[in-house]
């Protein structure tokens, strides 16, 4: 039969252009009470069905085998026996004998986009049909004329296996029973107007083979068993509004490394990573994009797999367990996940049927052109389904606590980093489409996952990124605070002798640290592309720049937020990260990187053990400016308060010990210091208040009923718990009273400056329970840290030291505090 007489379907299937190849192939009744029985098989010499055997005769001049016979000859689930032209031979049941295998309904839903385990349906899904087991291969392509799944079990060719459609859903499915799971596939995408064909990896592929190469691996069902049923379960009850949360930021791929260099597995990972974590204090680790990617250089950021674990690690269930081992130990894992913006791949998503898919047609919608990535088209109900079904899956079938969603401002703003843009429906720059994507994200994942936590990295003012979506939110957990970040980088940058000018820095942040749930993040992204180390970031000499970072690690552990380090950041390494490199491990044998550890170490477990710097972190009850204008002396002094206890935090920026400052604060009574970031334990120098308590003097200072003369260290902060603690409202109220109306008696400050007091302050009842300190042990002053500060700070530093030396007593008067600025009235 030459192809002119070839009937138009047998055409189709042999040019490999049939949308239905169910209707041709398989077995069918031949309109005369028999059947009809038709295979198509590349390659193939001779075929015979195996429940007679009955041979199969070809099609002259195509690869399409026939048999026609009795109605009862030939059972509907059948089997094959043929021989390749290598004379090898196969036996298989023939794909095109089975039925439709995904229902209806579940085709309604994934339409609308509101099919959150859609990953169940598409893709590559091991099922059993009718005792038979296989593997139901699904690929959504509305534009396509044909799709094939291909792989290593049919040789690559699109001609052995054409799926059917299903209806006008789009969506290609069949059923191919015998193949094992570990078998390497991809589809093969015809588009019905051009007739291009494309080789794409499977967007819900749960497994990658390891670049360079780009195959799907076909999964079996997970064999791990999971043993963190109490952690899962306290996870739905945990309040982790008033919780503490600090946060590991982790590269899997440079944290740590075999001998030869190569990537450890997840498993040995777990095991070196969690005992570090524990060690340190942290409560949570945050993975930076582990979804499969071909380009080890992007981090994880250009994501192909947005449903596999990379390959780069070891496998599905190995991922597993490493989340299950650090949930065994009480470490909460996070994900960096990247709905925002996908890679140019040919294999990948983009053009993934021959046009515009996941991404806008139109580029000035479609394009970010400073990462030269596509945008994903967040109207289209199924590519929002698609994002939603993968943020479920990592949390349904990993365990996964919660997802940080990387440049949520990119997604918000449709003017975002371009010229041309395309505006809404009302004029404006909003993307509306992504932002209702988000706030049904939110939604979902904190309807079905209760405890677990979505974070956005939005670097923009935009309102109500962390509020309910009922009052106009988006509804995020926690917002990363890019504002609070940038400002104190910028102004630890400074030189010492610079930053009076630079005070508003360090204090604006509070004019809005309760309009969101903040997250405070020295991320990845600031120790990369230039921008230096944390280190490196610091002025000074080597001490100074340890001790720059020593108190900038300590402001950040007692301002309001929870907090995240990136790895090598918590012992100052010395230069920027490298991906393809390793976390300089070896500096730990130095004393200043040493003892930066330890403070960091310190500083988790002081945050994690003080209701004070955790209860109301996104509260304003949490925190109360002692003063915050001396920007003369680059100090700033606030309280972290809760119903349990208050802790006062005095920061020094300027390397000039401040000795004999007086400072007002609530409470009578002894105060104890129990973190000195500059203690010879972390590297410093060791100027502190020591072991020995610091007793309140009933001298109004600062708006404060009392006051304490303390000395503050250079480059330094201190950590003070006071003995006494509020038991009830009303001594609380005594304490306001006397800041807002008795003040007619004139207190003359350090200065000359003067404020009113109408009366003695009420008088308390001192507790008598004790805090264990930090030991500090309390030295004679030494001179000034100086380093490459300027000429006028070290005379500065020299007179006042001289000056102290001198004195002897320890009293303070007005006259010997002469550098100290006045009281002034409290700001907030």
């Amino acid at each position: 039969m030459s192809s002119s007489t070839l009937t138009p379907d047998i055409q189709k299937i042999v040019e490999s252009r049939h949308h239905d190849p169910f209707s041709v192939l398989g077995r069918h009744s031949d309109g005369d009470g028999g059947i009809v029985v038709r295979v198509c098989i590349p390659n193939c010499v001779e075929v015979n069905i195996a429940e007679g055997p009955f041979a199969m005769e070809r099609i002259p001049d195509t690869d399409v085998f026939e048999y026609r016979g009795a109605a009862k000859s030939v059972p509907e689930r059948y089997r094959l026996i043929w021989r390749d032209s290598g004379h090898r031979e196969h036996i298989t049941h023939d794909p095109y004998c089975f039925p439709p295998q995904i229902p209806d309904f579940d085709l309604h839903i994934f339409n609308e986009g509101k099919h959150w385990h859609a990953y169940k349906l598409l893709g590559a899904n091991p099922r059993v049909v009718d005792n038979v087991g296989g593997i139901l291969f699904a690929v959504w392509a509305p534009n396509a004329e044909r799709a094939s799944v291909v792989g290593d079990f049919n040789h690559w060719d699109g001609r052995a296996h054409p799926m059917r459609v299903r209806g006008g859903s789009g969506v290609w499915e069949l059923f191919i029973p015998d193949i094992e799971p570990g078998a390497l596939y991809k589809f093969e995408i015809r588009h019905r107007g051009t007739g291009n064909v494309m080789l794409k990896t499977d967007p819900y592929g749960q497994s990658f083979e390891l670049r360079p190469g780009t195959s799907s691996i076909v999964v079996n069902e997970t064999t791990h068993a999971w043993h963190d049923e109490e952690w899962m379960k306290s996870r739905v009850e945990w309040d982790w509004l008033h919780s503490p949360m600090s946060v590991y930021e982790v590269h899997l791929g440079s944290w740590q490394k075999g001998p030869a260099g190569e990537f450890l597995n997840y498993r040995e990972l777990a095991e070196r990573l969690v005992s570090y974590v524990l060690d340190m204090g942290f409560s949570h680790i945050e993975l930076l994009p582990i979804t499969e990617h071909p380009l080890d250089a992007s981090w994880g950021y250009q994501t192909t797999g947005y449903f596999a674990p990379t390959s780069r690690f070891g496998s599905p269930d190995d991922f597993r367990y490493f989340v299950d081992y650090c949930h065994q130990h009480g470490i909460g894992v996070f994900l960096d996940w990247v709905p925002a913006h996908f890679p140019k791949d040919a294999h990948g998503l983009a053009w993934f049927d021959g046009e515009p898919l996941y991404e806008h047609a139109d580029p000035r919608k479609g394009e970010h052109l400073d990462w030269s990535t596509l945008i994903y088209n967040y109207d289209r109900h199924e590519v929002k389904g698609f994002l939603l079904s993968s943020a479920v899956f990592w949390l349904q079938e990993y365990h996964l606590d919660g997802l940080r969603v990387d440049a949520v401002a990119s997604m918000l703003y449709l003017d975002y980093s371009r010229e041309e843009w395309v505006p809404n429906k009302y004029g404006g720059n909003e993307n509306l489409e992504a932002m209702e994507f988000l706030r049904e994200l939110n939604t979902v994942v904190h309807a079905e996952y209760p405890g677990t936590l979505v974070m956005a990295e939005e670097s923009t003012s935009w309102p109500q990124v962390t509020r309910p979506i009922y009052v106009g939110g988006l509804g995020f957990s926690m917002k990363w605070n890019m504002g609070w970040m940038n400002d104190t980088l910028r102004y630890i940058s400074q030189d010492p002798i610079y930053r009076q000018y630079h005070q508003d820095l360090l204090t604006f942040s509070m004019l809005y640290a309760f309009t969101e749930n903040f997250m405070l993040p020295f991320s990845h992204d600031e120790v990369v592309h230039g921008k230096g180390s944390m280190l490196t970031k610091m002025p000074g000499d080597e001490w100074q720049k340890f001790a720059n970072l020593r108190v900038l690690y300590t402001y950040m552990f007692t301002h309001p937020g929870k907090k995240l380090l990136f790895m090598g950041t918590e012992f100052g390494q010395g230069f920027e990260w490298d991906s393809a490199g390793l976390v300089d491990w070896d500096v730990l044998q130095y004393q200043y990187h040493e003892g930066l550890r330890r403070l960091v170490k310190d500083l988790n477990r002081i945050y994690r053990d003080s209701a004070a710097l955790y209860l109301n972190e996104f509260e304003w009850q949490g925190f109360d400016w002692i003063d915050c204008h001396d920007s003369q002396q680059s100090t700033l002094s606030y309280l972290r308060k809760s119903d349990e206890e208050t802790l006062l935090v005095i920061v020094n920026f300027t390397p000039v010990p401040r000795y004999e400052y007086r400072i007002g604060v609530p409470f009578p009574g002894k105060y104890h210091e129990v973190l000195n970031s500059d203690s010879e334990f972390y590297g410093g120098s060791n100027v502190g208040n020591g072991m020995l308590p610091l007793e309140a003097e009933k001298e109004p200072w600062m708006e404060r009923p009392y006051s304490l003369v303390v000395t503050v260290p250079p480059l330094g902060a201190i950590v003070l718990k006071p003995e006494y603690q509020p038991p009830d409202e009303k001594e609380t109220r005594e304490e306001e009273a006397f800041s807002e109306g008795n003040r007619a008696e004139t207190v003359t400050g350090a200065d000359g400056a003067a404020f009113e007091k109408k009366s003695d302050p009420v008088e308390v009842v001192v507790r008598n329970d004790t805090p264990t300190p930090i030991p500090t042990p309390r030295v004679s002053p030494p001179k000034a840290r100086t380093g490459a500060s300027k000429a006028s700070i070290r005379k500065t530093a020299t007179r006042k030291t001289a000056a102290t030396k001198k004195g002897g007593s320890g009293k303070t008067t007005p006259s010997s505090r002469g550098s100290v600025k006045s009281p002034p009235k409290r700001s907030v």
